[in-house]
């Protein structure tokens, strides 16, 4: 395999996948090329920037601005959906968005996103401040998500532990709980979890705009 900058980072993402981000070193990335560690760094400048490159490499190209014809709101809750599904389809995808910054490459797309923003009204700061607070969101789902699935967890749900038949999440007697049973149901399923809070998040930004009748 040639050693190039988009074949080291595509590798990268792919011992991602296999290892972790724990046990993704510059010098195991190497060995998949056959190089010492010293060769990548022609390409990085250290493991940071490489970090960095992948989580671009992760998110979505597509989606930069609405579709002909399609609302702000809409593209912006659609593309948000796929951001987080590309986080949660890699192992450690979200921890890896926490730990990296963005980098130029990021710039014509989120000029991009700012320009649709300010279509629909909003003043740069604005638009920024939303975008910010649902990368955020999207983030945070994603960790929580990747916390749930992680091998201590899995680990921990023994045949002691795991729920006993009608009570969930393996909690005691619940009958003095009804409101807790009756909503309990509702958090098991993630992507509705994800799908509520984004839909607050933008619909806050959306309030902001009617208060100026935009």
């Amino acid at each position: 395999m040639k050693l190039e900058r988009q074949a080291i980072i595509d590798t990268a993402i792919a011992l991602l996948d296999e290892v972790g981000l724990d046990k993704l070193s510059m010098r195991r990335l190497a060995k998949e090329f056959d190089v010492q560690a010293p060769a990548l760094y022609w390409h990085f400048k250290n493991k940071q920037e490489l970090l960095d490159h992948m989580l671009v490499a992760m998110s979505p190209a597509e989606l930069r601005v609405p579709r002909p014809g399609q609302a702000w709101d809409d593209w912006l809750i659609e593309r948000s959906r796929l951001q987080y599904g590309r986080l949660i389809k890699h192992r450690d995808g979200a921890r890896l968005a926490a730990q990296t910054k963005p980098t130029e490459d990021l710039f014509p797309g989120l000029e991009s996103m700012l320009e649709a923003l300010g279509a629909a009204g909003f003043a740069p700061e604005e638009a920024l401040r939303g975008l910010l607070a649902i990368s955020s969101y999207i983030t945070g789902s994603a960790l929580e998500r990747e916390g749930a699935r992680s091998p201590a967890a899995e680990a921990a749900e023994t045949p002691e532990t795991a729920e006993p038949a009608g009570q969930p999440d393996g909690m005691p007697d619940m009958s003095q709980y009804p409101n807790l049973v009756a909503a309990v149901g509702a958090a098991r399923d993630p992507d509705a979890v994800f799908d509520y809070g984004l839909n607050a998040i933008v619909a806050g930004m959306r309030a902001e705009l009617e208060k100026r009748g935009k």
